[in-house]
């Protein structure tokens, strides 16, 4: 029965999270929205919802995480955690405050932690502030998104706007004094009323201080990097017996493809790397109402068995800004999310049964088409991004990868480690 119980705000970021749960050795499942009662197989450690509120009207997104919530408890979950993006990806409105709020109102605790620190992936706090590698989230690529643009570095200062309640500091000094020194430092803030508490971490070692300061937490929130602590945690509570075999996956045949209409500079860099067979959607085009779709379908079937091809909907963020000041944000997004959506039906039809999907907003129209609605969580392709098998009578392969992840041969080592 499953112990821990993740409400994930995209898919990508869902699967980030699933991944490094199992090579903690938690056996982990990644469901497609809120899980129908008694769907969560009994022989997992871990249940992680996928959902898409990252960007929806905050009422929205704590009106659905709460149902996650729900469906975790029924699952036999008794340690929650709410994961968000390593970049903090959120705008004034919420939603990461508003989440937080109502997860700790549920629950009935006093405090959750707030720490979206990757190390292995260039995300670190100081002082509050995140780093994107060595500069400042502020001064990141980050800043430019077209949907939450990240113009202040201080998580206090961001998510005090988020949130009526008082907003703390655990500074690197305390964490790095050890796991005791670190609970005290919570403990303390949440008898002075402090709600929300950002916590420092600079490497993995810090990450393993925090996993076991809030080994008994019923809530914790943060990145992917801070679930790298959790299992040992709880498997030092005796809530975690088992750690072989956590990410064996059916073997699954058939072509090989990419859909990646992520626009980050990640992304972006392993479009220009990869040196297979690649065809650049025309996002002008698709927001116009052309069938598109159709075009690449045509061109993808010709080139399929051979080597893994790319069909991207990737631009540069000034070309992104243009067609959505041409279209509009809603109507441009989700005519490129339709026409990815489109090309992966067409291409499991045709014989895929190995997909890369790069970007979060991608990744969820991909599963939706494709009518995933769950995912057992394989082994770890580049940090934060595992391949994941579909469950179901025919099981097939999808790597559903963050934007921001992945080193720039990501399309190509993916099918090597098959």
């Amino acid at each position: 029965m499953a112990i821990l119980g993740v409400i994930a705000d995209d898919f990508t970021g869902a699967t980030d999270i699933a991944g490094m749960l199992v090579k903690g050795g938690m056996r982990t499942i990644q469901t497609i929205g809120v899980p129908a009662a008694g769907t969560i197989p009994s022989d997992v450690d871990a249940v992680v919802v996928a959902l898409k509120t990252r960007s929806i009207v905050a009422k929205d997104a704590v009106a659905q995480s709460l149902d996650a919530l729900a469906a975790a408890k029924a699952a036999g979950c008794v340690r929650f955690f709410f994961k968000y993006c390593s970049t903090f990806d959120s705008t004034d409105a919420g939603n990461i405050g508003p989440v937080g709020d109502a997860l700790i109102e549920a629950l009935g605790v006093q405090q959750a932690i707030y720490c979206p620190a990757f190390p292995e992936n260039g995300r670190t706090i100081f002082f509050g502030h995140l780093f994107v590698g060595d500069i400042l989230l502020s001064d990141s690529h980050m800043r430019h998104h077209p949907l939450t643009p990240m113009t202040d570095a201080s998580l206090v200062r961001v998510l005090a706007r988020q949130t009526r309640h008082r907003v703390g500091l655990v500074p690197l000094k305390q964490v790095q004094a050890g796991s005791a020194a670190l609970r005290a430092a919570l403990d303390k803030l949440a008898a002075d009323g402090v709600r929300h508490v950002v916590v420092d971490a600079v490497a993995d070692s810090d990450l393993g201080v925090i996993g076991e300061a809030v080994g008994d937490d019923a809530l914790v929130t943060g990145g992917s990097g801070v679930a790298l602590g959790l299992p040992a945690a709880y498997r030092r509570r005796g809530l975690l017996a088992h750690k072989a075999n956590a990410d064996t996956l059916p073997k699954v045949g058939g072509a090989a493809a990419v859909l990646a209409g992520s626009c980050s500079a990640a992304t972006l860099g392993q479009i220009a790397t990869f040196k297979g067979p690649h065809l650049a959607l025309d996002t002008d085009a698709i927001c116009r109402g052309e069938p598109i779709a159709d075009a690449a379908l045509s061109w993808a079937k010709g080139r399929l068995g051979h080597s893994p091809i790319l069909l991207s909907a990737s631009d540069k963020p000034e070309a992104v800004k243009a067609l959505q000041a041409k279209y509009g944000i809603d109507k441009s997004s989700q005519a490129i999310e339709l026409t990815m959506a489109a090309l992966a039906k067409g291409l499991v039809a045709a014989g895929v049964g190995r997909l890369v999907v790069a970007g979060g907003e991608t990744s969820g129209a991909v599963v939706g088409a494709l009518d995933v609605k769950a995912l057992r969580i394989g082994p770890e392709i580049d940090p934060g991004v595992p391949w994941t098998a579909s469950v179901g009578a025919k099981p097939m392969l999808l790597a559903l990868k963050s934007g921001n992840f992945g080193a720039p041969d990501f399309f190509t080592k993916a099918f090597q480690r098959l």
